[in-house]
């Protein structure tokens, strides 16, 4: 069966006052021959492409990105301690049983990576930053040899003309702190967290302009603490530093598998739920109301001073594009199951 999964961009019409950063992650041109070739000029081409730069307007930024365990490497040196994904690979839970011990080893070759950048002709350079080489209790004191790694690697991106963009949380923290309360499910993760980005910001913002406080948080949900990061930023670094703050948002686009009311209304309905879940209560202040209607009590709600905070709180949003999905209606015929996300959102993927 030959499932049509349409790579796309949709502009959100309906929320046209957001200021939407797309960055390509992988390679930011589309190469049909896979063909690829030094010109003389250093800048790496294709000889064969559908498309090139002059189909987009003006200011649009190729970038290419990572996260620091998928690419650093050295999970053991110069004074990092681990992380949640150490943890969790050293189980061998992966598919291939791999770990991030050693990756694309960055932190050994971030120059040689920085020229690559070049010679491919990128903007922008989007990265996160691991907390566990930064402070690797979590709190306390900052490893200088972290601290030092970053500088580095901003000053050499910059040497390039390469925009960095930090990701201050790629679904990655200390083990510490998993093991002192739990990470995320603690609310003492705040405080550690907002103490965290303050040596970000201060060490590196005045050379980074962009700032994303979360990876994907409708992937793994983060509650409040993107408030207090950004709270931080405007109210002490912003004005100085003149950058800006924002999230980054996983973004699937879902698609009526045929053309009855019922698939359009589960599109519609999955579109909300995966990412309007999020988008809602920073644009408007509050959840879309069709999660209103079927969550009901369950759903939580904002206190009104809850709902001012959120609402405006970021200077763009990022979104994650991959994939479209094709999506039927699934009807709810019982309740005897219980209720959870999946079952109020009532879909199931299809395929043409």
């Amino acid at each position: 069966m030959d499932c049509r999964r349409r790579k796309m961009v949709r502009v959100l019409s309906s929320l046209s006052i957001l200021h939407f950063i797309i960055f390509f992650f992988f390679f930011c041109v589309l190469v049909v021959a896979g063909e690829v070739v030094d010109d003389g000029s250093n800048i790496i081409v294709s000889t064969s492409s559908e498309i090139s730069r002059l189909d987009f307007p003006p200011g649009f930024v190729f970038g290419a990105g990572t996260s620091a365990y998928q690419v650093e490497g050295a999970t053991a040196e110069d004074g990092r301690k681990p992380s949640i994904w150490d943890t969790f690979t050293q189980q061998g839970k992966t598919f291939d049983k791999g770990t991030g011990d050693i990756a694309s080893d960055q932190y050994h070759k971030y120059k040689d990576d920085v020229k690559l950048m070049h010679k491919m002709g990128l903007d922008a350079y989007r990265f996160s930053i691991s907390w566990s080489r930064l402070i690797p209790d979590g709190h306390g004191a900052v490893n200088p040899k972290g601290l030092n790694y970053y500088h580095n690697l901003i000053n050499e991106l910059v040497s390039y003309g390469i925009e960095p963009h930090v990701t201050l949380s790629h679904f990655d923290i200390p083990q510490a702190l998993q093991d002192e309360y739990e990470g995320f499910l603690s609310p003492k993760f705040i405080e550690d967290f907002t103490a965290y980005v303050d040596v970000c910001f201060k060490e590196y913002g005045g050379r980074v302009k962009s700032w994303m406080t979360f990876n994907e948080p409708n992937i793994q949900t983060v509650g409040g603490y993107d408030i207090a990061a950004v709270h931080l930023y405007k109210t002490k670094y912003q004005e100085k530093q003149k950058g800006q703050i924002g999230i980054t948002l996983l973004g699937f686009w879902f698609e009526p598998f045929t053309n009855s009311p019922q698939d359009i209304a589960a599109s519609k309905r999955m579109l909300d739920f995966h990412l309007g879940w999020f988008l809602g209560p920073l644009v408007y202040g509050r959840y879309p109301a069709i999660m209103r209607k079927i969550v009901g009590s369950r759903l939580p709600k904002f206190t009104e001073n809850e709902s001012k905070q959120l609402m405006g709180s970021y200077d763009f949003i990022g979104l994650n594009h991959y994939i479209g999905v094709y999506v039927e209606d699934l009807p709810r015929t019982s309740d005897k199951f219980g209720s959870d996300y999946v079952r109020d959102v009532s879909f199931k993927p299809a395929c043409k």
